[in-house]
């Protein structure tokens, strides 16, 4: 036995992605299939039953989120507050620039399955694998998208074999690093959409993020909903 590297299986599984693969992926908010690809995420939607309209996110960090998001200074702040000084799991929907590299490097049907009305939802601070699978992504100008590694509606997986087989079935690549770190709240990232400061889902954390913006900036979140 030994430690995982997670350099390395980034580099292993970033490779693959760019050679237009599809991998089940470690975030410390459960397991993600994700495309390097838009044949990759038409994969992924077949086989996880999603409907058409729904919009993957894309993996990122505070860097590529400050070079592609289009924030003023309140939203900046609270995105900076949540992830960086708490060190909080946060998936954003906010405004994008649709000329960045990484945009541009997508076909027309990869930005329509992934981005919306000029925004693009971005899944930020889940880890360290997520960290570093971001950074090549950032470096290399190629975009990452995809979702949780479940079938529509089941549930956010935290270990994979928990994952269901068709899903399992589409990956090239599998990284397990056994059972992620949020899994006693049962749900992926909370997703905030920055326009209203709107919840768009209560997610890991929840309670959490909604302290953090009480006390810093008097944003009040409706209260979490009862386990």
């Amino acid at each position: 036995m030994a430690r995982p590297d997670v350099n390395a299986d980034a580099r292993r599984a970033f490779d693959v992605l760019k050679s237009g693969g599809t991998e089940i992926l470690p975030m410390d908010v459960g397991y993600s299939i994700i495309g390097g690809s838009t044949a990759s995420l038409v994969r992924i939607f077949d086989a996880k039953g999603r409907a058409p309209e729904k919009l993957n996110a894309m993996i990122g960090d505070n860097q590529l989120s400050e070079e592609l998001h289009l924030l003023d200074e309140l939203q900046r702040a609270v995105v900076d507050a949540l992830t960086r000084d708490r060190g909080l799991p946060l998936g954003i929907i906010a405004p994008a620039d649709m000329n960045h590299p990484l945009i541009r490097a997508m076909d027309d049907e990869g930005r329509r399955r992934s981005t919306s009305g000029g925004t693009v939802c971005m899944l930020l601070h889940a880890g360290a694998f997520h960290a570093e699978i971001s950074r090549l992504s950032r470096e290399e100008v190629h975009p990452l998208f995809g979702s949780s590694a479940n079938r529509t509606m089941q549930g956010t997986k935290f270990r994979v074999e928990d994952i269901e087989p068709d899903i399992r079935a589409v990956a090239d690549v599998e990284i397990n690093y056994g059972l992620r770190k949020y899994h006693r709240y049962g749900k992926s990232s909370t997703l905030l959409d920055l326009a209203d400061m709107s919840v768009v889902r209560e997610g890991s954390c929840y309670e959490l993020i909604s302290d953090a913006l009480v006390r810093d900036f008097d944003i009040r979140l409706p209260e979490a909903d009862a386990a």
